[in-house]
């Protein structure tokens, strides 16, 4: 994926573990921001060796976890409304990057049969616990037979995978042909990322390897003879990561600042339609 018109667009601190500096360049054929230099497959796993990385844990220690997860709660739910909308004749369901495997769970109970994949071992096994053993480290991801799910869902899981080609075709290939892939992702182009911009904590260098636009999701799927047919904003998450950029940006969450700068996002989204994260719903073309 390299150009020769790709150029540096911003200087970024991993703020949750490491400390250190990496590069945003901006790709013009997908228009969009590459970390740089990206760690090794070996060496990424480090970054994610943190109490604080919220996603693989049950964990509600304060306030600010307790609010994440009620906030969840009520995303699960919406989440399962759109899976639902699609009227899927089998309801075979893919959760790639499904952390402790709560929207599953969610899904099984309303009559879904899903399969998670999920590379870190702890949150695994908490997923495993709600699901009856039916999640499976990344490397089972090439054992599932080709076009055998009707939904496959990465809820803000495609930013962490490496060789974005590939995955898209493996993605690609295990869906049926009237299937639906679900992709949510950040969007760099929001206002709380123009707003934050180095301290924007959904840049999350270097544990997030790409960072998209609406174009970058259109483009890399195009790839594959797929198509972007409806976009959704994920409404709460410009409250939640303009909380954590306060903190990143001054040391403290701010509550307050931090809800006006949300809630200016969501207003200038309407007309600009770029939410802080974005759903992305595709078919094959």
């Amino acid at each position: 994926m390299n150009s020769t018109e790709n150029k540096a667009y911003l200087s970024v601190k991993d703020h949750s573990v490491s400390g250190e500096e990496f590069e945003l360049i901006y790709n013009k054929e997908f228009d969009f921001l590459e970390t740089y230099p990206q760690p090794s497959e070996e060496k990424l796993g480090d970054y994610y060796e943190s109490e604080d990385y919220i996603s693989h844990t049950d964990a509600q220690r304060n306030l600010f976890e307790k609010v994440y997860h009620f906030i969840k709660g009520i995303a699960l739910k919406r989440k399962l409304k759109l899976i639902n909308s699609f009227n899927s004749e089998e309801k075979k369901l893919l959760d790639v990057g499904c952390g402790t495997g709560d929207f599953l769970k969610v899904a099984k109970d309303n009559n879904w049969t899903v399969s998670g994949i999920e590379p870190n071992e702890n949150a695994r096994a908490i997923a495993n616990k709600k699901t009856s053993d039916s999640v499976y480290d990344i490397d089972h991801l090439l054992k599932f037979e080709t076009k055998s799910f009707d939904v496959i869902t990465l809820w803000h899981v495609l930013e962490h995978l490496p060789n974005l080609e590939s995955q898209i075709a493996v993605f690609e290939s295990l869906l049926k042909p009237n299937g639906r892939l679900v992709i949510a992702v950040p969007n760099y182009k929001s206002y709380d990322a123009n707003y934050y911009k180095n301290f924007w904590a959904a840049f999350d260098v270097p544990r997030h390897l790409w960072h998209f636009s609406q174009t970058s999701i259109s483009r890399l799927v195009a790839i594959k003879n797929m198509e972007v047919v409806k976009t959704a904003p994920m409404i709460f998450d410009a409250y939640y990561v303009s909380l954590l950029s306060e903190k990143y940006k001054n040391g403290s969450m701010n509550p307050f600042k931090a809800f006006w700068i949300g809630w200016k996002s969501n207003s200038k989204a309407k007309r600009s339609s770029e939410h802080s994260s974005m759903i992305y719903i595709i078919k094959k073309s």
